[in-house]
Formats: structure tokens, sequence, C-alpha cells
């Protein structure tokens, strides 16, 4: 949805698009052809395609000019603060847009990251037709430490296509105002900034504590043996779900579970941490930058036995 929008955009405005020949994203095709070209923006999926873009910088700062690329636009997966600066490192002139949005409600929110000011994770400036939403259609006030979900009002979709369950869960009417809520799960901070959880369907509920997998996910790639990493409940007697993590080493590393959890307990409260890591050759992103949690969640369960 994105690429597509900003490519829609782009052509209204006597622009041109390119894109890469590539069926799979590779960091370094796309550095090429941004230096070959002088690309002017790009739409990322987040830390999915930042990251790698990002260590193919660091092996090789001189081999790339990136002096024509000015703006970044992401959306769909987190885009960790600490990538952002990474890349600021290599094009202080650039111009980062992290959007939260989806196709059911476009334009929720958005966080815009420059030199001139501090890069942050999943922390984002509502739109003017956006609100965070408790179950019950009350609104999130600043400050209160309540989550609910964000929500878009104005013009959105009739609903989903000959899915009627799935139309009146996302698309719900409080007050005679209706809403899409998507499920994205977020606090409202006193000023009003929007910190985001993640997607609610994805919540782990371990030991009567919810856990936003995207919220484990963040702090596990910031290991410095860590490309990439996925987050699911497995079933559990104890804690009714219990965190697991799969992870997918940088070349050349290994990875040491205690190691891992350990880390995850120096940034989070210790009842987000993994109970178990299982290390994998990779967690199998799509195309989209996106996970399939239900067939990261059965490879898990096969892997731990």
């Amino acid at each position: 949805g994105t690429g597509l929008f900003n490519a829609m955009s782009n052509l209204m405005m006597a622009g041109s698009i390119v894109t890469m020949r590539g069926r799979k994203f590779d960091p370094v095709e796309l550095l090429d052809t941004i230096d070959q070209l002088a690309v002017n923006s790009m739409s990322i999926v987040g830390d999915a395609f930042a990251k790698p873009i990002l260590r193919a910088l660091d092996a090789e700062p001189t081999r790339w000019s990136l002096a024509s690329l000015r703006v970044i636009i992401s959306s769909g997966v987190m885009f960790a603060a600490e990538t952002k600066a990474g890349l600021l490192r290599h094009n202080e002139r650039l111009i980062m847009v992290d959007a939260l949005g989806s196709s059911e409600a476009i334009g929720m929110a958005q966080n815009t990251t420059t030199a001139d000011g501090s890069a942050k994770t999943a922390t984002f400036q509502l739109g003017p037709r956006t609100k965070v939403l408790t179950e019950d259609g009350r609104e999130v006030m600043p400050g209160s430490g309540e989550l609910g979900r964000v929500a878009l009002r104005g013009h959105t979709p009739i609903g989903y296509y000959k899915d009627p369950e799935k139309s009146a869960k996302t698309f719900v009417v409080f007050d005679g105002v209706r809403w899409s809520i998507p499920g994205d799960w977020a606090s409202v901070d006193a000023d009003g900034t929007v910190q985001l959880l993640g997607r609610g369907s994805q919540c782990i509920n371990t030991g009567g504590e919810k856990v936003y997998p995207e919220e484990v996910e963040e702090v596990l790639k910031l290991h410095p043996d860590v490309a990439d990493a996925a987050v699911v409940g497995l079933p559990d007697d104890r804690f009714g779900q219990a965190i697991t993590a799969l992870v997918e080493p940088l070349p050349n590393r290994t990875i040491d579970e205690a190691g891992i959890i350990a880390h995850v307990k120096t940034h989070l409260a210790a009842y987000k941490a993994p109970k178990r890591v299982v290390e994998v050759e990779t967690v199998g992103r799509a195309g989209n930058g996106k996970l399939d949690y239900k067939a990261l969640t059965e490879r898990a369960a096969k892997a731990l036995g």
C-alpha cells in the first residue's frame, strides 16, 4: 500500500518511478540503483529493509553516493531509532517519515526524523482524524497510562469483501461516529505523543501480562549478533503462553541463548524476556517485509519438541 500510494503521488507530480530488477530485496542492488539513477526518495518496510541497508553502508561506506536521496518513507514494520541514526551518519540531509497506517486506515499518524532532531522508535503524532480508543469507545486521555487501539474516522472503506465478521470487528461505530480500527494498540503520553505497542492479534498473554512481540523483537535486533528476530507465544502450563524468540544471526555469528535473554532483560521488564531462544537460518520475511507469525509459531514448537 505505502509503495503504491507514494508511486501514484510521484506520478501525479510528473515524477518517475524506479523499480529494481530483483525479485527479492537486495540492499546492494538498491544502493546501486540509488547511486546510478540519482533517486530522490524511496519507500521501505521499516527495519526489515533499513537494517540490511545500514549494514551494507557500514561495511562499504565509500562505495555509494547517497547525495541525491532526500526522503525515506517507511511503514508496516518498526523503524528503530538506532537505525535512523545510523542512516543519518551516511547522509545527514535525509528526511525519514515513519508512517502509521494500513489499507483500512490511511494516514493515522506519523513521525519525522532529521539530523536536527532526535530519532525515536514507534513514537507518532496523531493525524487530525485519529484517536486512541478503548474497546468500549472511550478516548484514551494523554498521560493516563491507559491502553487503547488507534482509530481513524472519516473516509474509510465500506468493509472487507465477503467477510462481514471481520468488517464488523474493524469498522466500528461509537456514538454515531464510524471508526476504522485495524488493531494497533498504543498509549498516549502527556504531550499527546502516541507510543505504539503492536498489533493486538499477535499479543502474547504470559502469566497474566500482555506482551507485544514487536517490542521484544526491536530489543533483540539491537544485540550485536542478531540480524533479525521474531517473537511468538507457545503454550505453557505455568504461564499460559511462554515468550519464545526465533533469532537469525548475522553471518559468522552464533547465538548464545542465555546472553540473548539477559540482553532483553537489560532493556525491558523481566517478564517480557523470552523463556527460550531458537536459532534459525532466517525468520522468513515475505517480500513486503512482514512476518508469518502462524508459521513461525509452528516452527518454534517443532524446534523445541
